[in-house]
Parts: C-alpha cells; structure tokens; sequence
C-alpha cells in the first residue's frame, strides 16, 4: 500500500477481492480497480452505487464547501451513465464547528443536491474528539435507472474514440489558487482566472449530457493521478490500448501558469471535473456538440486500439505513484489544519 493515497491493484487483488462478504445473486459488479462504482440488480432495475469521504474546506467558505464535497461524493456514480438519485451521508465533525457553520455546509450541500434531483434518505451527524478538516465523513451515492443506460469504465472497445473534457489539472489549478492565492506569485489577472477554474471542478452535469448524447462505452473522472492515471485505469479494466496525442487536449487558462509556479505536472495532478469518456465514433460528433452546447471544453484527442497499456505522443506512460499536486499542497499548507488531496 502506498504511504499516500488509494490502493493500488496489486494490494487490492491480495488483501480485498479475497475477502468480500457474502455472495449475493443481485450484486452485478462489486468492488473492480479502476472502476468507480458498484452495480446492484433490483427488481430489473440498475443501481449504480459509490462511497466517498466527505471532504469539507472551511477556505472556501462553508456554503460553497459544502457544494464543492456533494459534486465529489456524487461523480463516482454519474459516470455510470444513470443520474444521481439518493445520498446517505455520514459527518463526523471537529468539536469547534459551529452549529452555524454546519449549517452553511448543509445549505449547500441541500441546494446542489435538489438542482441534481438527488434526495437524502438517511445518515448521521456528530461531534467528536479527534476529527479535523477537510475528512468529516463518508458518503453514499445511489444513482437508479435501466440496465439498457449504464456506462462502465471499463466498457472501452478497440475502434472507440477518446474524448477528454476540461484538461489536465483543473481541479489543482483552483483549489490551490483558491486555497492559496496570495502565497503562488501569480499576477492578480492570471491568479482570478485560475480561480475560476474551482468552478469547473464538478463533472456531474457534464456526466449526465454526455450519457445523454452517447454512444459512450466507457466514461471515469480524472481525479487521483490526473489524466494519465485515469488513462491507465481504464485501459486496463478494458484489456485495450489508449493512444493519446496531448496537443488536442484541452487545456483551460491559468491551468499552466499555476502548474509551473508550484512545479507541479499538469497531467498526473488531481483534476476533478475532468472526463475521459470512450465513444463509438458514429457519435462522437453530436457527443462533442452537447457538451459544447453546455459551455464544457471537449476534443477527441486519440483511440482506442488492440494491445495493452497508454500512449501518450508514441511515448507509454504509467500510473503515477503519487498525486503530483500534494507536494506542492503539502508546502503551501505548512501550518494548516488541510490536507493534501480534496477527492
């Protein structure tokens, strides 16, 4: 197990696929690397379903905070195709929050949840000795609808083509430069436009148009390792080749200025709000089209071929081991009650 961040598969395939509780008949995908969510058949219906830490940032103000945690927590199942239906969620919460701080969080969280559709059905909440921002919980999301609907991420085909919305590092690029603004060393235009970037941090609604449009085969947000991690991770739950030409990417403004103030590597760097989506060709056109309509950068940037492994420019890339933002978090938050990953 890695000192920071998730399993990898070797860890996973000796300590956890083992040991998974009982064999239910209605579980039709449990716990898979690289893949987001679980399936459950219930009375023919899907139910696409993901558990999340509850992630909140006092910085960012508790009302935004608590929109920002909900788009995370809700992601690993609108990747699945299937819209975000229900949320259990669990706050454990550090004994100086205030009930008026919680409440700004809950605010939030209820706004964005009733624009998605998503209903709270159950959950828990307290203070206890021990717990500190940002980790105060956990969460589960349910996402319900037709068999005929799910997405899985590791549904890419050879002959698919690869679309990329956003680019690399958007969510780095405005969590940093939100979180840590007067400490980077941008000029005050570049630093308002990396910003921005915050916003574009949820790919929940680009999830659901995308699904819409289709014909995607296979979709997964980029967080934990950026877009070559995600482009390694679907590669191989697909047992396909992804070959990548980096100069259609996308790449939103103040994403480079902020990655090489804080030294950090755009494409292994966390990027919530950032989708690597497989497609039949036949419909990458009108794919590309409603995603354009929302106002989300999209391109086809390579395909889907026979063999093994990620191309980037002719050249493989791996999974990264570490996140690369968290080096530069963990210098700017020296001091700080934070930590060094959002998702």
């Amino acid at each position: 197990m890695p000192d920071l961040g998730k399993i990898d598969r070797e860890f996973f395939e000796t300590h956890v696929r083992p040991r998974l509780g009982a064999d239910r008949d209605d579980v039709r995908l449990g716990p898979t690397p690289g893949v987001d969510f679980g399936l459950l058949d219930v009375g023919d219906r899907a139910v696409a379903v993901a558990t999340d830490p509850v992630s909140i940032l006092p910085p960012l103000g508790f009302e935004r905070a608590g929109r920002f945690a909900l788009d995370v927590i809700l992601a690993d199942v609108a990747v699945s195709g299937l819209p975000p239906s229900h949320l259990a969620v669990s706050f454990s919460l550090p004994p100086g929050m205030t009930d008026g701080e919680f409440g700004a969080v809950w605010e939030g969280l209820h706004a964005e949840a009733a624009d998605l559709g998503v209903s709270v059905v159950t959950g828990h909440t307290a203070r206890y000795e021990g717990c500190s921002f940002p980790w105060v919980g956990g969460a589960t999301a349910l996402a319900v609808g037709d068999w005929a609907d799910v997405i899985r991420p590791d549904g890419a085909r050879p002959g698919d083509d690869l679309v990329v919305t956003n680019g690399p590092a958007v969510e780095t690029t405005g969590l940093l430069t939100t979180l840590f603004g007067d400490e980077i060393g941008l000029d005050p235009e570049t630093l308002r436009t990396a910003q921005a970037r915050l916003d574009e941090s949820s790919c929940v609604r680009d999830a659901m148009t995308a699904a819409a449009a289709g014909p995607v085969t296979a979709m997964h947000d980029a967080t934990e390792g950026g877009l070559h991690g995600a482009f390694v991770e679907m590669a191989a739950g697909a047992g396909a080749k992804f070959e990548v030409d980096s100069d259609r990417v996308p790449v939103r403004p103040g994403v480079e200025a902020t990655c090489a103030a804080l030294d950090v590597d755009p494409w292994t760097a966390t990027s919530s709000g950032s989708l690597v989506l497989t497609v039949d060709p036949a419909g990458t056109e009108a794919l590309l089209a409603a995603l354009d309509e929302r106002g989300t950068p999209a391109a086809r940037v390579g395909r889907v071929t026979d063999g093994e492994g990620v191309a980037v420019d002719g050249e493989r890339v791996e999974a990264p081991s570490v996140d690369a933002s968290w080096a530069a978090y963990s210098t700017l938050s020296t001091g700080s009650s934070t930590n060094p990953s959002s998702t």
